[in-house]
């Protein structure tokens, strides 16, 4: 078998070596054999609107009206959000809040407490 790395763009196991160059003969992706090290994964840093770090498990307030999407019901300024969950994506806060339920909240909304 053998030990060349498989294609990171179609992930084919058929590469083959030319010169310092690895080639794909499926896709025709060609890459240096220096990309293939495994990159530093960096662990993403949740920010709110001032700047503060924040954590799984934090306690924040929405410091704007928030209009909630399908609904007539409006998030206050002021509400007090505990126990958040970051996540990926566009939206980085999971939470429940009193009165309306589970939801996400994007992180430049909140300041922490």
């Amino acid at each position: 078998m053998s030990a060349l790395p498989p294609c990171p763009k179609c992930n084919s196991e058929f590469t083959y070596e030319d010169g310092g160059l690895y080639i794909c003969p499926e896709c025709a992706h060609e890459w240096s054999a220096q990309d293939t090290a495994p990159a530093e994964v960096t662990e993403r840093v949740y920010r709110d609107a001032t700047g503060t770090v924040l954590q799984n498990g934090d306690t924040v307030t929405v410091i704007k009206d928030l209009k909630l999407k399908g609904s007539s019901g409006v998030i206050k300024v002021g509400t007090k959000v505990k126990n958040i969950r970051l996540v990926d994506g566009d939206h980085d806060i999971d939470c429940k809040i009193d009165g309306f339920g589970a939801m996400s909240l994007k992180s430049e909304f909140v300041k922490k407490v």
